[in-house]
């Protein structure tokens, strides 16, 4: 007989992990917090885990308080006696700090990845890291996820004639390699400068793009100053439309503003970071069943390799 199964969430990723549980067909659990009048606060499961496996649902976009709470949740289930605990992260924050790219910087997402395994974190599942790489820096599995399962379909279901995949980096130029080939379309590659981080000194683009229907592919938006600069070089080029598949909306600073004012036609993104406010150019993939099917193959011990492998989409 498999050990119960128990979904917990941290308390910013609720919204998301209300519709995990509801697609897996449980109900959330309950974590009650005790907030002290510093600012300590400390959660704590209102129902015994004793020998079952437990997931906790938390993305540690910032706050860095929503990190700390998932390390505080995972190492409360860990002394409850739970027999597994798998850390769900839909968006794995810190995850642009996986090397060191100049003298005496950290390497912040492996110091992450140790600070979850010394939580008591024996498994973890996440979606559409910054860098593959980031899965070598833990001792545990990682499930990595891609949200290209969903945004393909939606991708395919717009029809549109002159389909061309666009990278708005050279880093993000196999990513988009691995559209452009499914999809049998041309790719388009973007070559930044900066002068400093967050903003864009100069682009080039690298392919034709007249009269092309150009989506942008890539993992995190977070200003999107580099977002709406190639957007707007592109249509200043010849393109007939540009849109975007981007997997985690971070959207800081005035990145919304940007948006509804570039030449942007539509921004997809997925739901794994929840939207500071309303906008007319998003539009939001919900991620949730995705995960709730990953909890249950983990569970039941199941492949899971449709969720990563392209020639599984329809």
């Amino acid at each position: 007989m498999k050990e119960p199964v128990y979904i917990y969430s941290g308390r910013t990723s609720k919204y998301l992990a209300e519709k995990i549980a509801k697609c897996y067909g449980k109900n959330l659990g309950i974590v009650n917090y005790a907030n002290f009048s510093d600012g300590e606060f400390r959660p704590s499961f209102e129902e015994t885990v004793r020998g079952g496996e437990v997931f906790i649902i938390q993305s540690t976009f910032a706050p860095s308080e929503n990190l700390l709470e998932l390390l505080m949740m995972i190492d409360a289930a860990k002394r409850s006696s739970a027999k597994r605990v798998t850390a769900v992260i839909p968006y794995f924050g810190y995850a642009r700090q996986d090397r060191k790219d100049k003298p005496r910087v950290p390497i912040t997402s492996k110091l992450i990845a140790n600070l979850l395994i010394a939580a008591g974190a024996q498994r973890i599942i996440t979606m559409d890291l910054h860098s593959d790489q980031i899965q070598g820096f833990f001792d545990v599995p990682v499930d990595h996820l891609y949200c290209s399962t969903l945004f393909i379909p939606y991708l395919k279901s717009l029809n549109l004639p002159q389909l061309t995949i666009a990278s708005p980096d050279a880093g993000g130029a196999k990513r988009g390699v691995a559209y452009a080939k499914f999809l049998n379309s041309d790719l388009v590659i973007c070559h930044k400068q900066r002068l400093k981080d967050n903003e864009v000194d100069n682009m080039t683009i690298i392919g034709n793009v007249v009269d092309k229907d150009i989506v942008l592919i890539d993992d995190i938006v977070d200003t999107a100053g580099t977002l709406c600069f190639a957007a707007d070089l592109m249509h200043e080029n010849g393109a007939k439309s540009v849109r975007a598949c981007i997997t985690h909306p971070v959207l800081s600073g005035k990145a919304y503003e940007k948006i509804e004012k570039s030449k942007i036609t539509e921004l997809i993104v997925s739901n794994t970071i929840p939207l500071k406010k309303e906008c007319s150019k998003i539009t939001v993939i919900d991620v949730s069943c995705v995960f709730a099917d990953v909890i249950r193959s983990v569970h039941e011990s199941k492949s899971i390799s449709k969720h990563f492998d392209f020639t599984t989409i329809q």
